[in-house]
């Protein structure tokens, strides 16, 4: 059964830890939740309380901003998705961008809402959420469509040709370049491979430089156009 499904199923209060550091927003989402009286709402402003929430238990549902004080929400969603499959994570930021968005849904983020589309009624958005639902703004769904969409055609193209490697990346720059296409931070990526944090950064720069590129989208792009990885 899917934990999420399961988790829909129960009934009472459902428990929601809130991370946001823009005490506006932080009151305008808190106040709406409260207000439903079906929430029991836990609400911090920095990564590091939210770890030493987490420490103490998962909560039901997870909302937070990506751009925090001291850290990255990502690290957040990729802890609640390792210790509780069935927990629902909704990203609610002001970062739309390519890398932001599929970094956090690769991360495991069930849903992505961007500040200025943040629906008038949140509570109703989060109770979808709870019941299985994504809710994501329209234009970030709008981009995931066209990403689908040229990731397939990639694939397709990749599959019908040898792996062409054209740009003489080593093993070791390949397995990176998986790293960033699954959006893993500098330090995930060296804990993985058993590297040290501090010669990832040159690795990445030989890959940019080899692919002739400046951006992580550009690297991953290039490297499904060569059938180097697949996502």
């Amino acid at each position: 059964m899917d934990p999420r499904a399961e988790h829909a199923a129960v009934e009472g209060p459902i428990d929601i830890l809130l991370v946001e550091d823009d005490l506006p927003t932080l009151e305008r989402l808190r106040d709406a939740l409260d207000a439903a009286g079906e929430f029991v709402v836990t609400s911090v402003a920095t990564l590091a309380e939210a770890m030493a929430k987490l420490d103490a238990g998962m909560p039901r549902i997870l909302l937070t901003d990506l751009q925090l004080p001291d850290g990255h929400g990502i690290e957040l969603i990729r802890r609640v998705r390792r210790a509780s499959p069935g927990t629902d994570i909704m990203v609610i930021s002001i970062l739309g961008d390519e890398e932001s968005v599929i970094a956090a849904i690769t991360a495991g983020a069930t849903g992505y809402l961007l500040k200025d589309a943040v629906p008038t009624d949140v509570a109703a958005t989060v109770r979808e959420l709870a019941q299985g639902h994504s809710p994501i703004s329209a234009s970030i769904a709008r981009y995931i469509v066209r990403r689908t969409q040229a990731s397939g055609q990639a694939h397709a193209e990749a599959e019908r040709r040898p792996a062409l490697n054209t740009a003489k990346l080593t093993a070791r720059e390949i397995d990176i370049l998986w790293g960033i296409a699954k959006g893993f931070s500098y330090a995930d990526i060296a804990e993985h491979l058993g590297l040290s944090r501090q010669t990832v950064p040159g690795h990445i720069k030989n890959i940019y430089r080899k692919l002739e590129v400046n951006t992580r989208g550009e690297a991953v792009f290039e490297a499904v156009q060569q059938g180097l990885i697949r996502l």
